[in-house]
């Protein structure tokens, strides 16, 4: 994990984690720069590097100012922009009511190097709207919760989700804002970048087996496909649940629901690093989709716990997103369950069959 590489400021926020293989290497660059994003590049190298233009990346026009050597090696890049922060009211009779959003470009961010720890390998990003009329901020704040894994595993907290060595999590936490509404709701937008050849596509699978993370029975994955092939290039993953504290139990679940993914038709926030890496073809040939993901109850019944400190939690990286299965001790406590009903079936028409083979007679055995 590497702060600001060839930078010696905090005044930005850029943060590379790097994860090495035999014979190849993935990086994530995570930024505050524009809007809070990162950036996902796959190489076939397991030496690759990321090389960073400081003063092109904070000029106007930093197309270019980010990339990674060798160029050739690249094997598949893409980037999630976290950009805007919604804020609405359903209550009844007067409907929706939205009220000025929060665009996470104009956020003033908190160095993350006074967080990143490297034994753990986590770091948090923290920021306020720069300017807050409402003053819904003042004694709060949006923050980005980094995570990498150099194993796979399940993170012990809840949603618990599983992850491998090829991803890291993403915790979203809304801690202490005040809504300006009695019924007020939050909306993440959340901006995808694919180049050329590349597709993203939302899926929801549903599995009866809660174990891990309980009563909720969804996972949504946004995931990368190449146009002409089945294989998954990359994927964001999570379940359809927030939670309401610091440490989150399962009383503390709040229903998250994803809107549909959609094409964009606007352009994402300057001088960010997405602008810096894809340059002039995230304008072109790139492919730039949006997902609002909302935090609350039902329609029309809004969650007295979402301005506590509604955290989500998402997985990104590469390949096929991790499927979760039943572990051994549901396998053998089901295996236990169904079979010992079974058993004593088997055993009982086992006897009735033995009895009725059995054959009587009246007469006395002849001596």
């Amino acid at each position: 994990m590497q702060y600001n590489p060839g930078w010696n400021s905090s005044s930005v926020n850029l943060l590379h984690v790097r994860a090495a293989g035999p014979g190849d290497s993935l990086h994530y660059v995570w930024s505050s720069i524009g809007a809070p994003a990162v950036l996902l590049v796959a190489t076939q190298s397991p030496s690759s590097a990321l090389r960073v233009n400081w003063t092109q990346l904070l000029s106007p026009s930093p197309a270019g100012a980010i990339w990674i050597d060798p160029p050739d090696s690249v094997v598949y890049s893409t980037a999630v922009v976290f950009t805007k922060l919604f804020e609405f009211s359903d209550a009844k009779p007067l409907g929706e009511l939205f009220y000025p959003t929060y665009d996470l470009s104009k956020f003033s961010w908190d160095s993350l190097n006074h967080t990143l720890n490297h034994t753990a390998l986590t770091a948090e990003l923290s920021g306020v709207p720069a300017t807050d009329p409402g003053g819904g901020f003042a004694n709060g704040s949006l923050a980005f919760r980094v995570t990498a894994y150099e194993a796979g595993g399940r993170a012990g907290r809840l949603p618990s989700l599983l992850h491998t060595a090829d991803s890291s999590q993403l915790e979203f936490v809304l801690a202490g804002v005040a809504p300006r509404g009695n019924s007020s709701r939050f909306v993440l937008e959340v901006a995808t970048v694919e180049e050329a050849g590349a597709v993203r596509r939302l899926r929801s699978e549903r599995s009866i087996d809660d174990e891990y993370t309980p009563t909720i029975f969804e996972v949504l994955s946004l995931v990368a496909e190449p146009q002409n092939g089945s294989s998954t290039l990359g994927f964001l993953q999570w379940k359809a649940t927030a939670y309401g504290s610091r440490s989150p139990r399962r009383e503390d679940g709040i229903r998250c629901r994803a809107q549909g993914l959609q094409a964009a038709n606007w352009t994402l926030p300057v001088s960010s690093i997405v602008q810096a890496y894809f340059g002039e073809s995230l304008g072109s040939t790139c492919t730039v989709s949006a997902l609002n993901v909302s935090f609350g109850g039902e329609e029309g019944r809004p969650c007295p716990d979402l301005p506590r400190a509604p955290r989500r939690s998402v997985l990104l990286g590469f390949g096929q997103p991790p499927r979760d299965t039943f572990s051994p001790l549901v396998i053998s406590i089901t295996a236990v369950a169904l079979g010992t009903p079974l058993a004593m079936l088997l055993l009982g028409s086992c006897l009735v069959l033995l009895a009725r083979r059995r054959r009587y007679s009246e007469y006395e055995p002849i001596n």
